[in-house]
């Protein structure tokens, strides 16, 4: 039986559940009360005058529906005697939780934030949806400004820390990654985690390396450094063998054969840092190592798709929930590894909030594209129509389309082959947009 009872969407309403009315960009969640209730809701709250006497007995009226609701997050994280666990970083933060959730599930009672809840509200009805009886809970901690982790931190107050990695996101409101750098520094930081004790992070750049510097400052009971040879965990060695990859992997002195059909590299990674995880909190790495599935996909994170588009198979690589310069670089370096020899097409979208900096990011990433060669490439949204126009003497042809119906027809008129394809952008783009439109077509 699920735990998550405190619900803000009339679509995700069961039985017994308490329904949220909050004011949203269009409507107030007034309007949904008595659906909620039709729907199998307990109760409902709202911070606006709610006429209905029908239903009367099941509403209750609050000043104001979040800080009512994080007073009583505050509540029940006080009472909670599990471990608890913080999850930040530019990217991967819901892959990781999710992978390590699926890990301590062989044997422990956990709870995790669903979806990508890391805002504050997010926060708030994690915490308040978490089982009381879970032996560990997992919450992820995002941020678009300045001074956000900290006040998430604050109400979540994990005693272990994961920091996935420092890159090229929301530089418009912060200007450069060691600010980003500094910010998700919070997750440790005593002033506002009195609980914060063991720090997990990956460190193979200066900023990263800023991050160990000031965890050093805060008398954290254990420090875990992932990545390069210099780090407590790392990649010894890798072997390719017909198909197969062989890795060595050194996780705080322990020594592990893992043998994989495909290899990226953050998907490593987190193996390293659930592995060190295990190792720190002394749970069986058996676990890990038996099992047949190493890496949990998530749904527009690398999640992989059977799709039948005019008659033809095609293979989706979906990236389209988030980008940033590094990751997207990367996804295109993986994919030019795995096309083989299917017909390969790349289908990039904006990358967004990357401030001053746009422009410039969007033409190293088609300077990437420029050191591979794929069958067809796409560009989507101003940003790369812009770097378009500033290149000259490219290689490789690019379609450029200006929305998601443009590429759908596109492609429904030129694509006449069984083909592998990998999609990537930020989201909310018309890339995003089409990626959602495209999965409908399965197999």
């Amino acid at each position: 039986q699920s735990n998550e009872k405190i619900k803000i969407n009339t679509k995700d309403i069961k039985k017994n559940d308490i329904f949220v009315a909050l004011q949203g960009s269009k409507t107030h969640g007034n309007q949904y009360i008595d659906l909620a209730i039709k729907l199998g809701a307990k109760y409902c709250i709202t911070d606006k005058k709610f006429n209905s006497k029908k239903n009367k007995d099941k509403i209750l009226v609050v000043e104001d529906c979040i800080l009512f609701l994080e007073k009583l997050s505050k509540k029940k994280r006080a009472i909670y005697n599990g471990k608890v666990i913080g999850i930040t970083g530019s990217a991967g933060k819901t892959t990781l939780k999710e992978n390590l959730k699926y890990y301590l599930k062989k044997k422990f009672k956990v709870s995790a934030s669903i979806k990508s809840f890391n805002n504050r509200l997010g926060v708030i009805l994690s915490i308040l949806n978490l089982n009381i009886k879970s032996n560990y809970s997992i919450f992820e901690i995002g941020t678009n400004n300045i001074g956000e982790i900290k006040q998430l931190t604050a109400l979540i107050k994990p005693s272990q820390m994961f920091i996935t990695n420092i890159m090229s996101t929301h530089l418009e409101n912060f200007k450069s990654k060691k600010n980003i750098a500094k910010e998700k520094a919070d997750i440790f930081n005593k002033k506002f985690n009195n609980k914060s004790n063991i720090l997990y992070f990956k460190n193979t750049s200066k900023e990263e390396n800023f991050i160990c510097q000031l965890a050093k400052k805060q008398n954290l009971k254990k420090i875990v450094t992932i990545g390069n040879l210099k780090s407590n965990c790392f990649i010894e060695k890798i072997e390719k063998n017909n198909s197969d990859y062989y890795l060595k992997l050194i996780v705080l002195g322990k020594k592990f054969l893992i043998k994989l059909d495909q290899f990226e590299d953050h998907r490593v990674l987190n193996l390293l840092f659930i592995l060190s995880f295990f190792i720190v909190n002394k749970i069986d790495t058996k676990y890990i190592i038996n099992s047949r599935k190493k890496f949990i996909l998530v749904d527009g994170r690398g999640s992989k798709h059977n799709l039948n588009l005019n008659g033809y198979k095609v293979k989706l690589i979906d990236e389209s929930y988030n980008a940033s310069p590094e990751t997207v670089i990367q996804s295109i370096k993986n994919f030019s590894k795995i096309k083989k020899n299917i017909y390969s097409v790349v289908i990039l979208g904006n990358m967004n909030e990357l401030g001053l900096q746009t422009n410039k990011l969007h033409i190293e990433v088609i300077n990437e594209l420029e050191k591979h060669s794929f069958n067809m490439i796409i560009l989507c949204g101003n940003f790369y129509k812009i770097s378009l126009k500033k290149l000259s003497n490219l290689k490789n042809q690019y379609i450029y389309k200006n929305n998601n119906l443009e590429i759908m027809n596109y492609l429904s008129n030129h694509l006449h082959k069984n083909a592998i394809m990998l999609i990537k952008c930020s989201n909310k783009t018309e890339v995003n947009i089409f990626s959602k439109k495209l999965k409908q077509k399965k197999e």
